[in-house]
């Protein structure tokens, strides 16, 4: 948000990371607007953000990051400055977000620099994606955390979440599958959320194989599923599989040092052989949703000023 001296405030947007917090933000994909956040939230969000500015009296950008959990808000920090998100806001919303909040900081008013154009409700998703160097790096694990491990970021825009996350992974350099196989091994706490996960792609035509644990689970709840081995197990394994180009896709989550350790060669060698990953449940859902839009959608390219004339 931007707030000047009378204490008008102007919220430049509200931004959903896809990555659970304890991920460093920098590494986190995002949307703006937010694509599973209920708007009695964003307008709490809205006021309790508006509430903290008021207090610090706070002159210029203010970035404020929180966490939704049961429906609960909690505030993880506050900074009184820009942040690095503040120009992919202001491309998606074609405001010249850092040049107001410069003059705002110099004397100027809201009321003064924005216009009714300004306050215009976004119409599309637009999805900033962090673009990492693993591929560079020999040995270097692809698992998310609280360091920042991101080099560069691209941007998609789209009618619909899907889209707009699609685009941001060709931008990425990542191709998702249309069709093919998953391999899906995660950690216990995630197996609830990968129900869906599964049934979405089984509808979209892929076929599933998972490591025991995983696929006990999803055989279950009454998802056709493919038995296949860890590296540990023996072979043929997981990795196997991927060297013989029989996995498209690859979901992994991992947690506790040795579970990290036993699963690095699968993402090791999904990195190698140039196949789609991903570490978080978020992540993979994102791309179920953007597999689905590849699917039923012919992708525009239009160029970014074509958007606000």
């Amino acid at each position: 948000l931007i707030r000047d001296s009378k204490g008008e405030i102007f919220i430049a947007g509200i931004m959903e990371h896809i990555e659970e917090a304890g991920i460093h933000s920098g590494d986190s994909a995002c949307s703006l607007p937010p694509f599973s956040i209920n708007q009695d939230l964003q307008d709490k969000i809205v006021n309790w953000v508006s509430k903290i500015a008021e207090e610090i009296k706070v002159i210029g950008l203010m970035n404020t990051q929180l966490a939704i959990k049961d429906k609960k808000i909690y505030v993880l920090e506050v900074n009184p400055r820009a942040s690095r998100t503040v120009p992919f806001v202001a491309k998606a919303r074609g405001i010249p977000i850092a040049k107001i909040a410069a003059k705002i900081m110099t004397g100027d008013l809201l009321e003064e620099i924005l216009t009714d154009k300004d306050n215009k409700k976004l119409e599309t998703f637009n999805v900033k994606e962090s673009v990492f160097p693993f591929n560079k790096f020999d040995g270097v694990d692809l698992v998310l955390g609280p360091e920042m491990k991101s080099t560069g970021e691209v941007m998609g825009i789209g009618s619909t979440f899907g889209e707009a996350f699609a685009k941001s992974q060709l931008g990425a350099n990542i191709n998702l599958p249309l069709e093919g196989k998953v391999f899906i091994s995660i950690k216990d706490e995630d197996k609830k959320n990968v129900i869906s996960i599964a049934k979405n792609l089984k509808s979209l035509g892929f076929t599933i194989c998972a490591t025991k644990g995983t696929a006990m689970y999803l055989s279950n709840n009454n998802i056709d599923v493919q038995y296949i081995k860890k590296v540990i197990e023996g072979r043929p394994n997981a990795v196997d599989a991927m060297l013989s180009k029989e996995i498209q896709l690859v979901i992994n989550t991992a947690e506790g040092r040795n579970s990290i350790k036993d699963s690095f060669s699968l993402r090791q060698t999904a990195l190698l052989n140039k196949i789609p990953y991903y570490t978080t449940i978020q992540g993979a859902n994102a791309a179920t949703l953007a597999i689905k839009a590849l699917k039923n959608t012919q992708l525009n390219i239009k160029s970014l000023q074509s958007y606000f004339e």
